[in-house]
């Protein structure tokens, strides 16, 4: 059974939308603005490449990253090189782009789960902040990759949904805090 790892830059009161400069949220880039630069603090991003071996995503962030990753050889060479899953009822195989490797598009959670019981190594779940919540309501997450940024963000998409679901218990197997105030938390979940 492979391992699906949800990897996230999130804030101290959940949010993940527009980490990185994306247009249309009023605290985009919010990852790099008033906070110091540390190379440590990204690690974590860095190892994730070498060891997942195919990548996930949902349809709007699978149209924000396909343009721009694929001529991003140096920083995302590994993920680059890797199979692609995006789970979107919407998109067609016409829509994907054809310098990203081999992608294929799942349609529903259930073929989610299927991909799971599939031989092979980890797969990481990037962005897709609806596609995270749905799989983790679904129970389908085993991992999760955090770097807690420390700033409160108040609107904006979060991590985790508001169902009303039975208490998860998550193990805590790696942290780190770093100079500028950045956490690196990993948690795997208990089942």
């Amino acid at each position: 059974m492979r391992t699906l790892i949800a990897t996230a830059f999130v804030s101290l009161d959940g949010v993940v939308e527009g980490p990185g400069g994306e247009p249309g949220y009023r605290n985009s880039g919010w990852t790099f603005n008033g906070i110091e630069f540390d190379e440590a603090a990204y690690e974590l991003k860095g190892r994730e490449q070498g060891e997942a071996t195919a990548m996930m995503m949902g349809r709007v962030s699978y149209q924000a990253f396909s343009p721009v990753w694929p001529d991003m050889t140096v920083e995302f060479a590994g993920y680059n090189a890797m199979p692609k899953y995006v789970v979107s009822t919407t998109l067609t195989d016409e829509d994907l782009v054809g310098n990203w490797g081999e992608t294929t598009i799942l349609r529903s959670l259930d073929d989610v789960a299927k991909l799971k019981e599939t031989e092979g190594g980890p797969i990481i779940l990037h962005g897709s902040a609806e596609l995270n919540r749905n799989l983790s309501d679904a129970g389908l997450i085993d991992r999760y990759h955090l770097l807690m940024f420390p700033v409160l963000l108040g609107a904006g998409k979060k991590l985790f949904s508001d169902t009303d679901k039975d208490k998860q218990s998550l193990k805590l197997v790696e942290s780190e805090a770093y100079g500028n105030g950045v956490q690196k938390l990993v948690y795997d979940i208990v089942r």
